[in-house]
């Protein structure tokens, strides 16, 4: 789909006001979401965003618990900007600016699954900024069309009702808060509750792409 087209559908794409809410509001609102990378003026990548986490800065596992330094200022910004970390200094891993300025609040992103790709290319963390080629370069990056990288609403359907609460993966506070969300019938999710299966190929959601196709 040439990019002219995805311009005539900016209003599907989310705002600040949208990302201007409590993280435990915005993560579960970001499952069947878009995001959205331009590769070049008439070509793009898009996955639907399959599995989120919240994080706050009144509990012990946020980046921001013990207040603002250097490494952590982003998270104290905008609504609506990249934060972006590596993890174990190996990986990036992605989050979105949520709440207010001056207090940490954010939202992680887990997994994404692309139509017509492997259904683990993007799938944790890691995956995920490696297939959307982003990294620290990318940090405190307001998300907008104009920017590049861009969420829309995602197409809703039946499956897309069936999310999953859970608790957070790799974390050592605030354990037991479920704060972690993902679509129950992916099969792209980085690690599933206990109980869940995995749904078989011929039972489990489908991506599209941005356009619907």
């Amino acid at each position: 789909m040439a990019f002219s087209k995805i311009i005539k559908k900016v209003k599907s794409a989310l705002g600040n006001e949208f990302f201007a809410r409590p993280s435990y509001l915005v993560a579960p609102s970001l499952i069947g979401c878009f995001l959205i990378k331009r590769l070049s003026k008439n070509n793009y990548l898009s996955g639907v965003i399959v599995e989120t986490e919240a994080y706050s800065q009144e509990e012990a596992s946020c980046h921001g618990f013990s207040g603002k330094t250097k490494r952590n200022e982003t998270l104290f910004g905008e609504p609506g900007n990249f934060y972006i970390y590596l993890s174990y200094g190996i990986y990036n891993c992605i989050n979105i600016v949520t709440g207010k300025t001056n207090w940490a609040n954010g939202v992680l992103l887990r997994s994404i699954a692309i139509k017509d790709e492997d259904e683990r290319i993007a799938s944790g963390p890691g995956l995920l900024a490696k297939r959307f080629g982003l990294n620290r370069n990318h940090d405190n990056l307001p998300i907008s069309i104009e920017n590049g990288f861009w969420i829309a609403k995602g197409a809703n359907s039946k499956q897309m009702l069936d999310i999953v609460q859970t608790t957070r993966i790799g974390i050592s506070q605030a354990k037991d808060l479920p704060w972690r969300w993902y679509l129950q019938n992916s099969r792209s999710i980085s690690k599933r509750a206990k109980g869940d299966k995995t749904p078989s190929k011929n039972e489990c959601w489908q991506p599209t792409s941005f356009e619907g196709s």
